[in-house]
């Protein structure tokens, strides 16, 4: 048998990269299909073990445990959940300064989940060309004071791509954000000849128009991976605590000891709560506690199974 990356999920048919770089397809093993894995079976990013068949067939024997996913609640009323990608190191988040309109509250389910499964993360904001106002500052000062890196890029007039190389080459990484925001331009910019369009798949990975919501992972010529994935109009959480989630905001690490019931304290109503203090005193940014509130109720009510 041999070892290969799944680069992309379709119908039952399973893109692999063999360790030489080859990409070809390959069928799931009867018995697999069998088994209960978190969300989807396999997702692009699994490390998977290959093995010929006597018609020259691949068929994927076994997959490896995962190191990492990225995972939300299914859309609608998932009761379980949906994984975007394995087995990665950062997310790099793209919104746009314009059309669509950037939204921080879900800027900020992103970056939980990021942290959650205990990932790097890059905000992008995109199409910084087309701003009439200095939006770019006011949106990610919150973000810098936090703590994250960001970076201001424009498909169209180069700026910011290299910086965004730099930061995807030798590297596993997911790009994800909402529809519109300009993440497969960006990736055409970055690997000039990719030729990723709205609706089809890179050559690199398969052929044919681009019929799922499943991620692709593509190989990048200057080294590592990115994973492509489809615009997410509604991003639930999984499996994310209550009492898990302050830490989920780097900006309360030194603050939530402090509060007088310690990590007890929930940060909605306790007195001598150091987080909602710091908020007040503009030491914390408003509009990033207004999540943590709306995410803990959400986290809260979830229905656990």
């Amino acid at each position: 048998m041999a070892s290969a990356t799944v680069l992309s999920a379709t119908g039952g048919v399973y893109n692999v990269e063999l360790e030489d770089g080859t990409v070809t397809e390959a069928s799931l093993r009867g018995r697999l299909k069998l088994e209960q894995r978190t969300g989807d079976r396999i997702v692009a990013g699994d490390a998977v073990r290959v093995q010929s068949q006597s018609d020259s067939t691949l068929t994927i024997e076994s997959v490896e445990p995962r190191t990492s996913e990225l995972a939300r609640r299914a859309p609608g009323h998932g009761r379980k959940a949906k994984v975007i990608v394995a087995n990665i190191d950062r997310v790099v988040i793209v919104f746009a300064v314009r059309e669509p309109e950037p939204n921080r509250r879900m800027l900020d389910r992103f970056l939980v989940l990021a942290e959650a499964n205990r990932l790097g993360s890059l905000i992008v904001l995109n199409k910084v060309d087309q701003a009439d106002d200095p939006v770019a500052p006011e949106f990610l000062a919150p973000y810098e004071g936090a703590g994250y890196e960001t970076l201001k890029t424009s498909a169209a007039t180069g700026l910011g791509v290299a910086e965004l190389r730099d930061h995807l080459c030798n590297a596993r990484s997911v790009i994800t954000g909402p529809s519109g925001v300009g993440k497969s331009s960006l990736l055409n910019v970055v690997q000039p000849g990719l030729g990723l369009r709205i609706g089809e798949v890179s050559s690199a990975v398969n052929k044919g128009q681009h019929t799922t919501v499943s991620a692709r992972l593509i190989p990048l010529e200057c080294g590592g991976h990115v994973a492509d994935t489809p615009g997410l109009r509604e991003l639930g959480l999984w499996g994310i605590a209550p009492d898990e989630l302050p830490d989920c905001f780097p900006e309360f690490a030194d603050l939530i000891g402090t509060c007088r019931f310690a990590r007890s304290c929930s940060h909605t109503h306790e007195p001598g709560c150091a987080v909602r203090t710091a908020v007040d005193e503009g030491l914390v940014d408003a509009g990033r506690f207004d999540s943590y509130l709306t995410l803990r109720q959400e986290a809260e009510d979830a229905p656990r199974y």
